[in-house]
């Protein structure tokens, strides 16, 4: 009796979940939110989505596409370029395979290993792109392929280390809103991003269901697309839903049956913050299966499980993200506190997070 199927992960919308269902008899009548494999490029190539944006005139950093056979145009192109210099795999790499590198013999030998198969076959082929300065806000939209509705913003923060500092990893919180995503900056979102984006995959007969998410960059008040994925970000999604005063399942009908026009956002005026507890060791390596405890003594804010298996009731650690604590304010400092007191209530070994999520938008 299964009415829906909602896709979380990038990679089966990618491996074409979305066009198995529609071919499989006895699956074509569960709708998928959740573009085919065909939309999913947008996530999956960044190649293609480059090339989709230029077409369609969508804010972007200049960029060229090289293959490993082309690595002397490449190593030439980085010689034009003004440092630090952009890397990207072509395909998808967990949210790692993107390199900013300050010194071009380091861009060079970075390069070389990607080529090499650094991220397997997501860099057979390597975009290369301009670096744009600023500060970057995550946009989501919900799309039915010929109407959309816009979610709230929200921006993360990848670092490991507090202050944006270390290795990059899947996301160590978030908060929404984003004070400088404004009624004028969105509205420059809205006409020259997201409108371009839905009618461009009209025009090029991608049909399209699901979550559009803009990894965008504000640049002098002027928005730019660094990357599209195909589904919530995470940790993103933990601050969005909290603001999301509509019911979700009723917007997910709404797209499956091609009617979210008649569909208005509601938006708690509240700030989320939200705060990832990750196991000692990540984004490196590190130890599994440590018991989860103190879950239950949290009161004031949600308590997302993420990399966590449980074994009879009792919860233990699986992952390198293991929880995420989100928690209303009626302003981001009063929200980040909550979601660190929650915080200090759950153990486990090795337990890590950053206490500085959205410091730098404190004013």
């Amino acid at each position: 009796k299964i009415d829906m199927l909602v896709v979380g992960p990038e990679e089966p919308l990618v491996r074409g979940l979305h066009d198995y269902f529609m071919n499989h008899p006895e699956l074509a009548h569960i709708p998928v939110i959740g573009p085919m494999m065909q939309g999913a490029r947008l996530e999956g190539s960044k190649d293609f989505a480059k090339a989709f944006m230029f077409r369609h005139g969508i804010p972007t950093a200049a960029y060229r596409s090289f293959t490993s056979a082309e690595i002397d145009e490449a190593v030439a192109f980085l010689k034009q370029l003004t440092p630090p210099y952009v890397l990207k795999a072509d395909g998808l790499a967990a949210g790692k395979g993107v390199i900013i590198v300050s010194d071009l013999l380091e861009a060079e030998s970075e390069l070389k290993q990607m080529f090499e198969g650094r991220f397997g076959a997501a860099g057979n082929t390597v975009v290369i792109e301009e670096f744009l300065k600023g500060i970057e806000v995550s946009v989501f939209v919900l799309t039915d392929g010929d109407h959309y509705v816009i979610l709230p913003e929200a921006k993360d923060y990848k670092r490991i280390g507090e202050g944006d500092s270390g290795l990059n990893t899947g996301g160590m919180g978030a908060v929404s809103p984003v004070p400088f995503a404004d009624e004028i900056f969105m509205q420059k979102v809205e006409q020259r991003i997201v409108i371009p984006t839905v009618e461009g995959l009209k025009k090029e007969g991608i049909p399209y269901r699901g979550f559009i998410f803009f990894g965008l960059i504000n640049v002098g008040g002027e928005p730019f697309v660094i990357e599209y994925n195909v589904r919530m970000g995470d940790p993103e999604t933990e601050a969005v839903v909290l603001r999301l005063k509509n019911d979700l399942v009723d917007l997910f009908e709404a797209t499956a049956t091609g009617t979210l026009n008649t569909r208005t956002i509601e938006k708690d005026p509240r700030t989320v913050a939200t705060l990832m507890l990750v196991s000692g060791g990540y984004p490196g390596a590190y130890q599994k299966g440590y018991k989860v405890e103190g879950i239950e003594k949290v009161s004031d804010s949600v308590v997302f499980q993420a990399g966590t298996s449980y074994s009879g009731d009792k919860a233990v650690t699986s992952g390198g993200r293991v929880i995420a604590v989100s928690s209303y304010g009626e302003t981001l400092s009063e929200a980040l506190s909550l979601s660190l007191k929650s915080a200090d209530k759950i153990h486990f070994e090795g337990k890590y997070y950053r206490s500085d999520i959205g410091f730098d938008l404190k004013g």
